[in-house]
């Protein structure tokens, strides 16, 4: 096995997921030794660290201002990815052929920051998520993007209360109802008359089998008549609207995505002192899920095993469990 390969396997079990813990590259070169085969020099190493932390594909990444390596988060899937700059170019595929890399990869980092704010929004607020990449990897079928939402969004409801199993989970049980509410999410960064009835309509499509659907997006509408638009939407399909009153300047200024997902309780609270939210239109969940539909697309990806075990690992547990990585 290639030296490259051997590091891509040895970094995510070595290296921090918070920047401000990253290992120096002395002590990063004693780790990996400590794990590879092969006698390399530790200027090969150094070198491939270099190398790898400029590759987005990789699991290695360097700090901004510093000397240290930390652990890269998870890529913006391919196919998301490509329907959100598509998205925010208003459907011109001229636009993304006449944008230099610099301008593409800033749009994606604002994507990566969003997603990373609404994580840490949902966990503040009680509101479990379960995030989705293998739907949208690079060779999935374009279908999924209207079969798979971004997040799935777990509301306990105070089912689970204090890590103790409560009257009203006892309830709930006896009576064969979950004791959770599922929901979808779908997320967006600049809502536009253009193509905020696509993104309502995949957001609608990805909760069909869950107990209701939400559309996220980073920058406020600013426009009554495209709000009023997606209420008369809301009042027929449900679809809930949110805005996080985040522009693009703004998401430009918040920190990297690794920092937003490992900031400190207090540095967490000034990002949170920073959004707008502003419910545009109230999402309706139904008071079942459709399991059937849910079971009808199991085999499209394993991840929706995953969701299924981390919900039953939860109840067995009595409280929510941490999400998988």
């Amino acid at each position: 096995m290639s030296l490259r390969k051997q590091l891509n396997e040895i970094f995510p079990n070595i290296l921090p997921a918070n920047p401000k813990d990253s290992i120096k590259g002395t002590e990063l070169i004693r780790l990996v030794r400590m794990r590879l085969e092969g006698n390399y020099s530790d200027a090969s190493l150094r070198y491939h660290f270099s190398v790898m932390s400029c590759d987005p594909a990789s699991f290695i990444a360097k700090v901004e201002k510093g000397q240290g390596y930390y652990r890269r988060t998870a890529p913006v899937p391919a196919l998301a990815g490509a329907q959100e700059l598509i998205s925010m170019t208003q459907g011109r595929l001229d636009d993304l052929t006449n944008t230099g890399p610099e301008a593409i990869d800033s749009a994606l980092m604002r994507v990566k920051k969003f997603r990373a704010v609404v994580q840490r929004w949902c966990e503040m607020n009680g509101r479990y998520p379960f995030v989705y990449r293998e739907p949208f990897q690079e060779n999935a079928p374009l279908q999924n993007l209207w079969k798979f939402p971004e997040m799935a969004l777990v509301d306990w409801q105070g089912a689970l209360e204090d890590e103790d199993n409560s009257p009203l989970f006892q309830l709930k049980s006896q009576l064969g109802l979950p004791p959770f509410r599922l929901s979808t999410l779908r997320l967006r960064i600049l809502p536009t008359h253009h193509c905020f009835r696509e993104d309502f309509f995949q957001a609608l499509s990805a909760s069909s089998w869950s107990q209701g659907g939400e559309l996220f997006y980073a920058s406020a509408i600013e426009d009554e008549a495209l709000a009023e638009s997606f209420r008369k939407l809301n009042a027929l399909f449900g679809i809930g609207i949110t805005t996080f009153g985040l522009s693009a300047e703004g998401l430009d200024e918040l920190p990297r995505p690794a920092n937003i997902l490992n900031a400190h309780p207090r540095e967490t609270e000034a990002l949170m002192e920073r959004l707008d939210i502003t419910k545009v239109a109230a999402p309706k969940f139904r008071s079942h899920i459709d399991w059937e539909g849910l079971n009808s697309i199991r085999s499209d990806s394993g991840e929706m095993n995953d969701l299924l075990e981390w919900l039953e690992s939860s109840i067995k547990q009595g409280y929510p469990t941490s999400r998988p990585v």
